[in-house]
């Protein structure tokens, strides 16, 4: 799909992702209506005012909770692209409040499915995190139910032929309530706070994980889920790197937290196909072929027990390539807004 003269619309799109994947589209295809849905007025009326309606007449804000089914039925009207973003991805937010993220996480990926196949959208990618593998809190959990949905999806979109795909990916560097921006902010204290010296975490930059998702786009056939090769960083490295004169106080894993992420999991092995940049998980689904799949891709399947881990993952960064994350972080205002120094240090799925 030319997505130059597709109608496309990203739920969560005032969001650090939504943000960044805005201005991309809006630079690199320019399509004819580009909708943004999300349910925070300011963030909108904020948005807008560095995309103006005159140079980006093409560019709609619809207020509206991925929890309303009828509003997404209004929204999606004449849609031929969702991305869908929307989430509730605070991993101590979820754990406190199980039933909201169930609402939204889980509920609202319902309301995407139905709302995309009732209005005949073409293409839908739900984006998940390296939480859904294995999930031990109650964010991972409801995002594999959100992705078990949209993999499901395409065996009961039926005449409609709607494509519903997954991408899977790691911490965003720099996105509201990362670990990046938490030591930048403590700096000034003279301590950091880590919760465990012995954490590993897949990181991913907002070019990278929006470059992701449009060649995803293209590129899908309908219930795979695509996961990036991104590198591993240990969290002291972290720390060393960004505050190298501050101390450390390890004050304990939180609730939900895990001490190192998977994106493929063992028992998905059997399923995984790897590609020079990434990795294709595929569904066990009757409606799936592997072998039309596979016709001229240059994949591979992967062993068994095969396990794409942050602590065994062979591409870790340098002090160099911190460094530039940070000094980019620091630099960009894309990104949220930088937190209190007092907020204590975690990793959330976003």
């Amino acid at each position: 799909m030319n997505l130059e003269n597709a109608s496309i619309l990203i739920t969560g799109g005032t969001g650090s992702f939504g943000r960044r994947f805005v201005k991309t589209v809006l630079q690199r295809f320019n399509p004819p209506r580009l909708v943004v849905f999300s349910r925070d007025e300011l963030k909108q009326f904020q948005m807008r005012q560095d995309f103006p309606i005159d140079r980006y007449p093409n560019l709609r804000f619809f207020i509206g909770d991925v929890r309303d089914r009828d509003r997404l039925y209004r929204a999606l009207d004449g849609v031929d692209v969702v991305v869908h973003a929307a989430a509730l991805k605070q991993v101590p937010t979820a754990e406190y409040n199980p039933l909201e993220a169930i609402k939204t996480n889980v509920h609202g990926a319902a309301n995407v499915i139905d709302a995309a196949i009732d209005r005949n959208v073409k293409k839908v990618i739900a984006l998940s995190t390296d939480k859904a593998a294995n999930p031990i809190n109650l964010y991972g959990a409801t995002k594999l139910c959100s992705d078990k949905l949209f993999v499901a999806a395409n065996a009961y979109s039926g005449l409609h032929r709607t494509s519903f795909s997954i991408v899977r990916y790691g911490n965003v560097v720099g996105s509201r309530g990362s670990v990046i921006p938490y030591f930048i902010a403590q700096r000034a204290t003279g301590c950091l706070t880590i919760t465990d010296p012995r954490m590993t975490r897949f990181l991913i930059t907002l070019d990278q994980a929006v470059d992701f998702v449009l060649q995803s786009i293209a590129s899908m056939v309908g219930g795979e889920i695509c996961v990036p090769k991104i590198p591993t960083v240990l969290v002291t490295d972290l720390a060393r790197v960004i505050a190298p004169q501050c101390q450390t106080k390890i004050i304990g894993i939180r609730p939900g937290e895990k001490l190192h992420e998977v994106m493929v999991a063992e028992d998905d092995a059997h399923l995984t196909i790897e590609f020079p940049d990434f990795y294709i998980i595929q569904p066990s689904h009757s409606y799936w072929n592997q072998k039309d799949f596979l016709d001229g891709r240059p994949g591979k399947a992967c062993p068994d027990g095969f396990r794409y881990s942050s602590d065994t993952n062979s591409w870790k960064l340098s002090d160099y390539e911190i460094a530039k994350l940070v000094q980019m972080v620091e630099t960009d205002s894309t990104f949220d807004a930088m937190p209190k120094a007092t907020e204590p240090t975690f990793i959330t799925g976003g």
